[in-house]
C-alpha cells in the first residue's frame, strides 16, 4: 500500500462545489480514504474515525473554522488541520496557526498546487516521526542491556 492511500482525510466545507472539487483533486493524487462533510458539527460528531488529516473551510455556521478547529484540537492535538478558506485576513489566519493548524491555504489563489504541497509535507512529517519514535524503541532496548 502506498503512503498515499493509507492517509486519512476529512474534508468540511458547507460549499458543495468547493468540497467534490477539493475531493476530486485529492483523488487524483492517489488518496482514497476521504469522507466529506457539508458542516463542522457533522465532522466532529466523526472524529472517532481518527483522520490523519482536515481540510477545513473557515466561514462556516452554526459554527466557524475556528470554533471546529479549537474543538477537533481538543479531542486530538495530533489531527493536522489545513484551514482552506476565502478569508483573507491576516489576523484569521494567524489565528489558525496559533489554535494548532498546521497550514492556511486561501481558496482560488493557487489552492489545489497548495493541498498537493501540504498533504506532502504531512506525510514526510509524519515518517519523520514514525522514524523518531522507533529510534526510540530500540534505545530504550538497548539501554536496558547497557551498552553494546
Amino acid at each position: 500500500m502506498e503512503a498515499t492511500e493509507s492517509l486519512s482525510i476529512f474534508i468540511v466545507d458547507d460549499d458543495p462545489f468547493c468540497r467534490s472539487f477539493y475531493e476530486q483533486h485529492i483523488r487524483n493524487l492517489g488518496y482514497d480514504q476521504i469522507t466529506i462533510f457539508s458542516d463542522g458539527q457533522e465532522c466532529l460528531n466523526q472524529l472517532t474515525a481518527q483522520p490523519d488529516v482536515i481540510l477545513l473551510d473557515y466561514s462556516m455556521e452554526p459554527l466557524n473554522g475556528l470554533d471546529v478547529l479549537r474543538k477537533i484540537k481538543r479531542f486530538n492535538p495530533d489531527i493536522y488541520l489545513v484551514i482552506v478558506s476565502g478569508q483573507e485576513e491576516l489576523q484569521v489566519a494567524v489565528n489558525a496557526l496559533k489554535y494548532g493548524a498546521f497550514d492556511y491555504i486561501i481558496k482560488g489563489n493557487n489552492d489545489l498546487a497548495k493541498i498537493e504541497a501540504v498533504l506532502k509535507k504531512i506525510q514526510e512529517v509524519m515518517a519523520l516521526l514514525q522514524q523518531q519514535q522507533a529510534q526510540n524503541r530500540w534505545k530504550k532496548l538497548f539501554s536496558r542491556f547497557g551498552t553494546i
